[in-house]
């Protein structure tokens, strides 16, 4: 299988596109090359359940106008909006970064804790988990109260991030954490050293599983058919 890696960002913001490119740059061509897009239709920050509906059209168009060159997709929003209707609409592998942090953070620790932005975000984090089946290995899901732009500020960001980590660590047994939202992908290194736990950012993970989906020419749809 050849072509590039696509790794779609939902949202308008080009400052966590960039976050997100940054995070992955240890993962280019092995064996695709990567590509990092903004989708220009999609809101500032995806912040609640009919945000992330609304960006499905325009993610699918997008995803059609680069078939012809993609040899795969990531759709790099926490929550995996799109997810099930682009596998519908290519035999080509598509990952969604929540479904692939799970996966990941399941052979990492017994019991996973996610890092919400918002509480609005957690309905629809536990009705994914619930969809996966994952409910019971589920430490926690407790939210930083920052919205999307305000992750930009490392300074608030970091602060929030160690508490909130903490207490998924300390209170609730959590001996894995995910970040939950593509936003946070530049602080994983800095929360891993602080917790001494593993920390997941969902766009590595979900990039690294694909790059060896492409490698293998695995598929969800064996053959193209």
């Amino acid at each position: 299988m050849t072509g590039t890696l696509f790794v779609i960002n939902p949202n308008s913001s080009d400052t966590v596109t960039e976050g997100i490119a940054e995070a992955i740059a240890p993962l280019r061509n092995l064996p695709a090359p990567v590509t990092c897009l903004t989708l220009a239709e999609g809101p500032p920050g995806i912040e609640s359940q009919a945000q992330a509906d609304e960006t499905i059209a325009p993610m699918l168009a997008l995803a059609a106008r680069l078939e012809p060159e993609a040899a795969g997709y990531v759709v790099a929003c926490f929550g995996d909006p799109g997810v099930h209707a682009l596998r519908d609409r290519t035999a080509k592998p598509v990952l969604g970064i929540q479904e692939a942090a799970v996966a990941t953070a399941l052979t990492l620790g017994q019991r996973f804790g996610i890092i919400a932005i918002l509480p609005a975000s957690i309905p629809r984090h536990l009705r994914s988990l619930g969809a996966m089946g994952v409910l019971d290995r589920l430490a926690g899901d407790r939210a930083l109260n920052l919205g999307v732009a305000e992750l930009a500020d490392p300074d608030v960001t970091e602060t929030r991030l160690i508490e909130t980590g903490r207490a998924l660590r300390d209170l609730d047994g959590a001996e894995v954490l995910i970040l939950g939202c593509a936003g946070m992908a530049r602080y994983r290194a800095t929360l891993e050293q602080a917790l001494q736990i593993p920390v997941i950012d969902p766009c590595q993970a979900a990039v690294a599983m694909l790059q060896g989906r492409i490698a293998l020419d695995q598929t969800h749809r064996p053959g193209g058919g």
